[in-house]
């Protein structure tokens, strides 16, 4: 004869059960609305504020090498302050780098890949550039001095940021930097393109100040690389 015991205990585990799936139902929700809000403070204080960045060449070795990650600072332009010599900055270079963005490319598959860019996990846009400000608007810039250095208004710089054994530049050239626009160059000089690669096209090389994303201030990765990226010390000149 069945006790009231051995009647209740199966009334007690299936009514158990659903409780479990609705309590595992809800942690997902809770960890996936967690998740989600990480996410999109992430995306906007990348928007915002600062944006990681993933150096995808060597072409601001040794000051920056393939893989770090550095911390772009959005705020540093925009409060009237500009790009300066010596800053290392990141811009988009639609227009005076590279041509028109491609109008047939799938806009999910863009999306995907500007997100992981914005959260350096991904390479950036291939309209994305890091590279140092060696000239402003106003600036005559020249190469070279019979020493072989660059000079800004007359005066050499002192690029002590340059990767060993490259010379300042193996082009000669002798711009007037317009209002309004950058001249930039990579410290690995025989391994970027830069300014000096675009002198015959439309901007004579130059980058508009407007493209300019943020200035790079900080390697957040890896952890042996972990500092500030100071300005070079052609910032001084004038």
């Amino acid at each position: 004869m069945e006790t009231e015991e051995q009647h209740d205990k199966p009334e007690r585990d299936r009514s158990s059960v659903p409780d479990q799936g609705k309590k595992g139902r809800s942690r997902s929700v809770r960890l996936g609305l967690s998740a989600g809000s990480v996410l999109v403070a992430l995306l906007l204080t990348s928007a915002f504020i600062v944006q990681p960045f993933l150096i995808p060449s060597s072409s601001m070795d040794p000051t920056l090498r393939v893989g770090d990650r550095v911390l772009v600072n959005k705020l540093a332009y925009r409060f009237g302050d500009g790009p300066r010599r010596g800053d290392v900055v990141v811009f988009d270079g639609t227009n005076s780098f590279a041509g028109e963005a491609d109008p047939d490319a799938n806009p999910v598959v863009t999306a995907l890949r500007e997100a992981g860019a914005a959260t350096g996990l991904a390479q950036p846009s291939e309209t994305d550039y890091v590279k140092r400000v060696i000239g402003v608007g106003g600036d005559r810039v020249r190469c070279c001095d019979k020493r072989g250095r660059i000079e800004v208004n007359g005066r050499p710089v002192d690029e002590d940021y340059l990767h060993s054994g490259n010379a300042p530049s193996a082009v000669p050239f002798d711009v007037r930097v317009p209002e309004g626009r950058l001249w930039v160059m990579g410290d690995h000089r025989s391994r970027s393109s830069d300014s000096r690669d675009h002198l015959g096209e439309p901007g004579g090389g130059t980058v508009p100040v407007e493209r300019v994303i943020g200035r790079a201030d900080w390697i957040g990765w890896p952890p042996a690389r972990i500092g500030s990226v100071s300005a070079g010390a052609g910032g001084g000149h004038g």
